[in-house]
């Protein structure tokens, strides 16, 4: 019987390394730039090339200066304007129109006359003109004199880009007729047109009173604030109120500006 000493149990098994299999394993796998197939960089080529032809057209793209007004029609295809004028206006039209054609002549450089027979002013654009806003400049400022307004509040039409013409009936706001028509309207105007200059002087607007049409000339909240305060005095609100809704109103405005 052999002895303790000599008995030798069985060996542990190992565990496999696999180490240099797994880094032969990479060695195989690893890809470099050199093993890339060649039609990956004959693409990135092609882009490149591409972006350059871009540039390229891009800076032979020819460049174009801004085109005057005489320069955006041709001689033969000049634009032109009819403004009708009320039979009321054609008198004070004759009279003025010395002061009427000077500045739309020297200061537009349109082209003007007045046609007697259809009763309107036609103006029409020329090879001197060089603002494109003239042609609608001269209409506005020929359109405002035929509502009534003066000669000088009406060319601040033609010096001014934040002028503008508003115009609305009194049955817009509410219908009256007869006697309470005619109160609505004495209301606006006031006594020897007080109301009405107040009005004027508060918002800083010109005002017309054309029977039931109302017009206004002023800028955009100018003219906002006038309305306000014909609409209200339409509905019949007293004149007081009135006044001190503009004083507020006006003080506001100061402090804006």
């Amino acid at each position: 019987m052999s002895s303790l000493a000599s008995y030798k149990g069985p060996k542990p098994a190992e565990k496999p390394t696999h180490t240099n299999d797994i880094e032969n394993d990479e060695d195989d796998v690893l890809i470099s730039a050199d093993t890339l197939p060649e039609h990956g960089n004959a693409a990135g080529h092609a882009a490149e090339t591409e972006d350059m032809d871009m540039d390229d057209s891009a800076a032979d793209k020819p460049k174009f200066a801004a085109l005057k007004a005489n320069e955006m029609t041709s001689k033969s295809s000049a634009q032109q304007r009819k403004i009708p004028i009320p039979p009321h206006r054609m008198t004070p039209l004759k009279n003025e129109w010395l002061k009427v054609y000077s500045p739309l002549v020297d200061h537009l450089k349109l082209q003007v006359r007045m046609n007697v027979k259809t009763k309107s002013v036609e103006i029409r654009t020329s090879k001197h003109t060089e603002d494109t806003g003239a042609l609608q400049k001269g209409a506005d400022f020929i359109r405002a004199f035929s509502l009534g307004f003066d000669l000088d509040d009406a060319t601040a039409l033609l010096r001014l880009d934040d002028l503008y013409l508003d115009s609305f009936e009194i049955k817009d706001v509410k219908t009256l007729h007869g006697d309470h028509l005619s109160r609505a309207i004495g209301r606006i105007a006031g006594k020897d047109g007080k109301t009405k200059f107040t009005i004027e002087n508060a918002s800083k607007t010109r005002i017309v009173l054309a029977e039931t049409r109302i017009h206004i000339l002023g800028s955009f909240q100018n003219i906002k604030t006038a309305r306000d305060a014909i609409v209200a005095l339409i509905m019949g609100s007293p004149p007081g109120k009135v006044y001190s809704t503009l004083r507020t109103k006006a003080a506001r405005m100061k402090e804006r500006f």
